[in-house]
């Protein structure tokens, strides 16, 4: 270690214990670290490099837990790390070891990569008593270094678009990799934040009719030491230390203003920015895990212990550790990290890495939980998109469609649902119709709307679109884990050859089974979410678990000869325009299957391929697998007089394996025109004018979107033909 350098009595003053972290405010910085079981706590100040140790300062006051102290004179770019000491006794939850350099968990900005080494452990590795005697190596040198920011940006032009949930468009996408292979960006320039706002990555956003960017974990990081020993990295990101630090890997220009910049230009395009974020578990692991912020601060606030022996975690995550939500810091912790995305970054929501562990009461789930009634009641979140992916590995872990009013969550059962049916699996028309109108039965509760659903077929964890028609196993290799990783029940079907073939009738139906899950999903009541590079036909060879792949596997695909030839681009533009001109495609209430005014026809109408209403013996058919219904375009209510035009629309899915004749419906006398045919490349049927009685072929395996208007004058008081 370097000599350390002398610290000036006057620089060092007490400063406050609030706001957590290190706080510039135009003299000087405020540093503030909770920790309830330490017994002393060091600052320490690096050089410009990060390599050396230049002064070492006891924060000698400690107020409600908080150590803190204000250094006067100190700047933006001031490098800082914290060195915690107290016991050493894992059998009793406490992991401190002050020979280990820590991250502040409130740090804004990381500078440095961490090197592996054996030192980042607090015991000794090899030891014959494991993690029970501690290790005295210092690991400072190897250590990314905390840096001061200032916050402030012209923020002045910027005007958050505030999409209406019913209106929500979602594309799924990894920061870097979505502009890693797109060669009319500069090279040096793709993989960033600045790539991803790009004006050519922003034309084809808003082409495509997406309304929102969601992008994988974009916190602060470490790449897990077996991967980097396999040549790979943690390239999605799920594996979280800086809750406040955009990752270093997508700062081109090394400041966190890039990624200010980027929600700007996007926010300008008339669209929102939504951070996966992963609060559930941090990157230190198990028991036998490194210490690198919070096992070192204090272990036993931190984390979730056993209550029979808190040497060990429980682990609801499978990552080796979960965040106690039960501890009122730890939820401060959070709701500190979202408020600073909000208020400094300007994002507009987050979707939440296995949610269910952030509602873990001592008792399990619990909806009413310390964390959910925080966030509900907080002015600054209560109004952001909030989105959870409702499950963990823990005990009970399954929760669709129990989160509290205000979120929105992730629909695994929709995602099944849809692949089975299209796969030509039977008896599922019924699970299917109930997908279709918002998955009533899960979320239709506490005055929960139908965009309470995030209807998804595909995202970053799983089979792309393209793999999902072209493989029917996993194919994870190399991931160098014998293909044990990542799901194998993918409802995946391979329409008659695995992998890539020249067999010109099997790839014509894997394009067509494409277009069918993605016209079902955007005529889907609910929030559709679209993971970035199906519509350009991209494919991780058949890799269902890709998250270390920071190559071409990973990678979207954006070479012209893939897209020509595997693409739906055209067919995914079309339909997503059908959704925004149709508000009957995004209701904001449950259908009924009442009338909507009195006379009129019902809200929908389901119907068999004869064009006649469907039974119970209809639905309860074993062997079914198509069907159609009907959508009435009426508005349910009127605010004014005029004369308005409601479109009705009739839908014919039929993933039979041969062609269906549909009746068009003669019990309503209106004239029907095709516009969605997913035979088509585009979806462009052929032009015809269809009448009550008339007969659609409907080709095996596919789906067919008909209009149908007629001018109604309308008043106040209701309205006549």
């Amino acid at each position: 270690m370097s000599k350390m350098t002398s610290v000036q009595p006057s620089r060092i003053r007490p400063g406050k214990n609030y706001p957590l972290g290190a706080t510039w405010d135009g003299r000087g910085v405020n540093f503030a670290l909770f920790s309830a079981n330490a017994e002393k706590v060091d600052l320490c100040l690096f050089d410009s490099s990060g390599h050396r140790e230049i002064e070492r300062i006891t924060l000698r006051d400690y107020t409600d837990q908080v150590w803190h102290g204000y250094l006067t004179n100190a700047r933006p770019g001031l490098l800082y790390g914290y060195r915690v000491h107290g016991p050493y006794d894992p059998n009793k939850g406490h992991r401190f070891n002050s020979n280990k350099l820590l991250l502040d968990p409130y740090a804004k900005a990381l500078d440095g990569k961490l090197a592996w080494t054996d030192a980042h452990f607090g015991y000794r590795i090899g030891s014959p008593r494991e993690d029970l005697l501690i290790d005295r190596r210092d690991n400072a040198r190897a250590m990314p270094k905390c840096m001061v920011v200032s916050t402030s940006f012209d923020w002045t032009s910027d005007r958050k678009p505030e999409t209406p949930l019913a209106d929500t468009v979602i594309y799924e996408m990894h920061a870097a990799g979505i502009t890693r292979t797109r060669e009319d960006i500069p090279k040096l320039q793709r993989g960033t934040f600045a790539a991803l706002a790009s004006p050519q990555m922003i034309r084809h956003y808003r082409d495509l009719g997406i309304t929102a960017v969601e992008l994988l974990p974009t916190h602060g990081l470490v790449n897990d030491r077996r991967l980097v020993e396999l040549g790979l990295v943690n390239y999605w990101g799920y594996n979280s230390i800086a809750f406040f630090a955009p990752d270093q890997r997508f700062l081109g220009n090394g400041t966190i203003d890039e990624f200010k910049s980027m929600v700007l230009r996007l926010h300008d395009a008339g669209l929102e920015v939504i951070l996966d974020v992963v609060y559930n578990h941090t990157a230190e692991g198990d028991h036998l895990g490194p210490t690198f912020s919070f096992r070192g601060i204090d272990n036993a606030s931190y984390y979730w212990l056993r209550h029979d022996n808190p040497r060990f975690y429980e682990d609801f995550t499978g990552c080796g550790n979960s965040m106690n939500f039960r501890h009122p810091r730890v939820i401060q912790l959070v709701l500190d990290s979202l408020r600073y995305w909000v208020q400094e970054m300007h994002v507009d929501g987050f979707r939440f890495d296995l949610a269910v562990t952030l509602g873990r009461e001592d008792n399990g789930f619990d909806v009413n939980g310390g964390f959910f009634d925080a966030i509900r009641q907080d002015p600054t979140l209560a109004h952001v998109k909030l989105i959870a992916e409702p499950w963990d590995l823990g005990l009970g872990g399954y929760r669709v469609g129990g989160f509290p009013p205000g979120w929105l969550e992730w629909n695994g059962r929709y995602r099944d649902v849809t692949r089975r049916f299209w796969k030509g699996d039977g008896g599922l028309i019924g699970d299917m119709a109930s997908v279709l109108t918002g998955s009533g039965p899960q979320f239709a509760h506490n005055g929960r709307r139908p965009w309470a659903s995030v209807n998804l077929v595909t995202v970053h964890d799983g089979f792309t679109l393209d793999d999902l028609v072209s493989y029917n196993d996993k194919h994870n290799e190399a991931n160098h884990e014998d293909n044990r990783d990542g799901a194998n029940d993918n409802n995946s079907w391979n329409c008659g050859a695995e992998g890539p073939t020249e067999d010109a009738d099997i790839r014509a139906l894997r394009v067509r089974q494409k277009r069918n899950m993605m016209a079902s999903l955007l005529i889907s009541q609910g929030t559709p979410l679209i993971l970035a590079g199906d519509e350009l036909g991209n494919s991780q060879d058949g890799n269902n678990n890709a998250y270390c792949q920071d190559n071409e596997v990973g990678w979207v695909d954006w070479s012209p000869e893939r897209i020509a030839e595997f693409g739906i681009l055209p067919f995914m533009q079309r339909m997503i325009a059908l959704r925004h001109r149709h508000p009957t495609l995004r209701q904001p209430l449950y259908l009924s299957g009442r009338p909507i005014r009195d006379g009129d026809i019902p809200d929908i109408v389901w119907l068999t391929p004869h064009g006649v209403r469907s039974t119970d013996q209809d639905w309860n058919f074993p062997e079914a697998r198509c069907f159609a219904f009907l959508l009435n375009g009426a508005r349910p209510s009127l605010e004014k007089s005029e004369t308005y035009t409601p479109t009705h629309l009739l839908f014919f899915l039929n993933a039979l394996h041969e062609d269906m004749e549909f009746t068009i419906p003669p019990a309503y006398d209106y004239n029907w025109t095709p516009v969605i045919d997913t035979t088509d490349d585009e979806g462009v049927p052929r032009q015809v004018t269809l009448r009550k009685g008339d007969k659609y072929n409907v080709v095996c395996r596919s789906l067919v979107i008909l209009e149908s208007a007629e001018i109604i004058q309308a008043t106040k008081t209701g309205s006549t033909r």
